[in-house]
């Protein structure tokens, strides 16, 4: 399990690490040679001829760990090494003495008063390794700083002040961008807070140690990440401050031992049975897209429970679907549906409720007849979009849900139900979710790029996709169905939730790499998630 601990939490890890044999040096040298190698890897795969490689390295232990990676890449020969440094380092610091043992080039920014090596140096490069502030930075940044950080950032993008010198007689070939590998955090993100300098060395990937960092997967600092790769550094996860975290970010490595096995002598009633509940003449399309959704995560059978219009409307489309046409009122779901609905769901094992259904007055009385006070549901209840927005206007909602109800709020949704406005969401998202679901006894499952998962006991779960494939009507109706499905299946509720929001935004991330992200449809996710984790 990928832990996600504060920058106080990390550096009493690192002691605690040190106390216990793996001391710092060590740790600096596997950082290093992580990063080393990575750098080593693009490298590779570029096309023959001359190769170049630069480091910006600040004073603390992430610029270490930058001289560590030069010297490591230096080694191999793959390519011209060279070090800017944003201070001069101490006569016994052994890592930059190794660096200078070596010959290898090195420039301090005190010397260069134009930051005209600053940008050749960038400009020229293949890869740029930023090591110069880490995870220790102080904002606002201190005016030397911000100023290296923006012309470093200039040159990355071909946009500097001042061009890089060259020979007026040779033609100019096409400039090729240089990739920026972060060294545990960009430079001018605060990795608690998210919050980021306008001078943040925005990276291509980071790769952070020992755990992630909850400011790399908080926006707008989440933009100026790029992928993230986290590397343990061999830290044994039994310490302390490490094991006794709650917040981790959900990985392949996590989920795939979690889902459903799948075994020849089973049949449908294995894999469980879900009911999906919503839809209206407005928004046909919504259970549709749920139904799709609990297929494509393996559920066994999946019900449509809609007004019957809308039933009548969509059966053709969906061959595999069973249908529950209900009651309505001009095409909404009204308070006879939800007698019939009350009536059949224990040949269910799970219900979601919710998507496209609509907030008229006639599905207000449905819901609040489906969901009375004290509640009388015993079935694992999932509520998505309309549900909440309906729930949202009654006094004390939550009281009416079964224990570990899943709610599936994107932040205006939240905002509702939290009585805030959706700025002060998007403010605290952690933060609110985990009070919340302990407050509300529910899992929260807080919708957006790194969608957020808390559950009452205090555990959350953070997904580590951030697309705009999922920027799309319908992927939110999607996410339910692959919820229930799971739901349906067996899995615990948290379980159900992290495993859904995981298995729709890694499929979401892979649609928009097919389809493109901006032609991403919201039944592309669907079909995706079916070869996922074959």
């Amino acid at each position: 399990m990928i832990k996600i601990v504060s920058v106080e939490q990390i550096r009493a890890i690192e002691a605690a690490a040190d106390t216990g044999g793996l001391t710092y040096t060590e740790l600096m040298e596997r950082a290093g040679r992580v990063v080393a190698f990575r750098a080593l890897e693009l490298l590779e795969h570029l096309p023959t001829g001359d190769k170049a490689v630069t480091i910006l390295v600040g004073g603390g232990n992430n610029g270490g760990d930058g001289l560590v990676a030069g010297r490591i890449i230096a080694e191999q020969n793959a390519a011209l090494v060279r070090f800017y440094l944003l201070a001069r380092r101490a006569d016994d610091d052994g890592v930059f003495r190794a660096v200078t043992d070596a010959g290898l080039s090195v420039a301090y920014a005190e010397d260069d008063q134009r930051q005209r090596v600053l940008i050749n140096m960038i400009a020229s490069a293949n890869v740029v390794i930023d090591a110069l502030f880490g995870i220790g930075v102080t904002l606002p940044l201190r005016d030397e700083a911000a100023k290296i950080l923006r012309f470093a950032a200039q040159a990355v993008e071909g946009e500097a002040d001042e061009p890089p010198l060259r020979d007026p007689a040779s033609p100019t070939p096409p400039r090729r961008r240089p990739y920026v590998i972060a060294l545990d955090c960009p430079s001018g993100l605060d990795c608690d807070t998210g919050a980021m300098d306008k001078n943040t060395l925005h990276a291509d990937e980071t790769i952070t140690f020992i755990a992630a960092k909850p400011g790399l997967l908080t926006f707008p600092g989440a933009t100026a990440v790029g992928d993230l790769r986290i590397s343990s550094l061999g830290v044994p996860p039994t310490l302390p401050d490490l094991r006794g975290a709650k917040r981790f970010l959900a990985d392949a490595a996590y989920v795939e031992p979690l889902l459903p096995a799948r075994t020849p002598d089973t049949h449908k009633g294995t894999y469980g049975k879900a009911l999906i509940v919503g839809g209206s003449t407005r928004y046909m399309g919504a259970p549709a897209l749920a139904a799709n959704g609990a297929y494509a995560v393996g559920a066994g059978l999946v019900s449509v429970a809609t007004p019957a219009p809308v039933a009548f409307a969509l059966a053709g489309g969906l061959l595999e679907t069973t249908w529950l046409p209900l009651a309505h009122s001009d095409g909404d779901l009204n308070a006879d549906a939800a007698a019939l609905t009350l009536k059949e769901m224990s040949n269910y094992d799970a219900l979601a409720v919710g998507c496209g259904m609509g907030t008229t007055d006639s599905t207000r009385t449905f819901l609040d007849t489906l969901l009375p006070h004290p509640p009388t549901l015993s079935l694992r209840l999932l509520l998505d979009a309309d549900a909440l927005n309906i729930l949202s206007e009654m006094g004390e909602w939550w009281t009416r849900l079964p224990a570990e109800t899943i709610l599936t709020p994107h932040p205006g949704e939240m905002a509702r139900l939290c009585r805030v406005s959706t700025a002060d969401v998007n403010a605290q998202r952690w933060t609110l979710a985990a009070e919340k679901a302990a407050a509300w006894n529910a899992i929260i499952v807080l919708k957006g790029a790194h969608t957020v998962i808390a559950s009452p006991s205090g555990e959350i779960a953070v997904m580590p996709f951030k697309t705009s494939a999922l920027a799309k009507a319908g992927t939110g109706d999607t996410l339910a169905g692959m919820i229930v499905g799971l739901l349906a299946g067996g899995l615990k509720p948290f379980d159900a939730a992290v495993c859904g929001a995981y298995l729709h935004g890694a499929a979401g991330v892979r649609a928009g790499k097919t389809y493109g992200e901006r032609g991403t449809l919201a039944r592309d996710v669907a079909n995706v998630a079916r070869g996922l984790f074959q």
